[in-house]
């Protein structure tokens, strides 16, 4: 039983660059199909990553079932994974090539839906995007950008900035404040 669960099946090599091969294809897919891949995983999504897992979960481990195959499998994975955030880290411009670029969705309350229909994105997607940042209608976002690790980036339309609107209130003070003494200095006079 012991032999059983830890005789590897094939060469250590091929364990190791098996996963690695695996793990470096399913990064170029997912760049190459998108960011909406990335972004919301709706039902069909999820059909489509649980079934990407079992596709390639033979091509990773081929016909060993051992436990060491297992952990040198994950082992390279984490290694690969630790190895390649490092490269990109320490290479921005190739980081930003393989990452691709940030899509606006949305500027001043104006959907572009040219860029939405590039991504995939239903309106009802979209929709669903805005009313979990707390939007209820299009025309209440200044931004929405759709960036590339599949995150989306809201900013609300503002009618000023807090500094307007404070100078604006301090302006208001003010003109009371002179109000008032000007009321009192009528009062005193009478």
């Amino acid at each position: 039983m012991i032999e059983s669960m830890f005789h590897l099946h094939l060469p250590i090599v091929e364990k190791i660059l098996r996963p690695m091969i695996v793990y470096l294809c399913l990064i170029g897919f997912l760049r190459v199909f998108g960011k909406r891949e990335l972004a919301q995983l709706n039902p069909f999504d999820l059909v489509v990553l649980l079934s990407l897992s079992n596709t390639v979960q033979n091509a990773m481990i081929g016909d060993d079932n051992s436990v060491s195959g297992g952990v040198i499998g994950a082992l390279s994975l984490l290694t690969i994974n630790w190895a390649l955030t490092r490269v990109l880290y320490r290479l921005p411009k190739v980081n930003n090539a393989l990452e691709g670029t940030e899509t606006v969705l949305i500027r001043h309350g104006v959907v572009d839906w040219d860029a939405a229909k590039k991504e995939a994105l239903t309106e009802i997607e979209l929709r669903s995007v805005l009313h979990k940042q707390g939007f209820s209608d299009f025309s209440e976002v200044e931004k929405c950008v759709l960036e590339p690790n599949g995150n989306f980036y809201l900013e609300g339309i503002k009618s000023m900035s807090d500094d307007a609107q404070r100078a604006v209130m301090l302006e208001a003070i003010e003109l009371l404040t002179r109000e008032v003494r000007e009321m009192r200095t009528e009062l005193a006079a009478r």
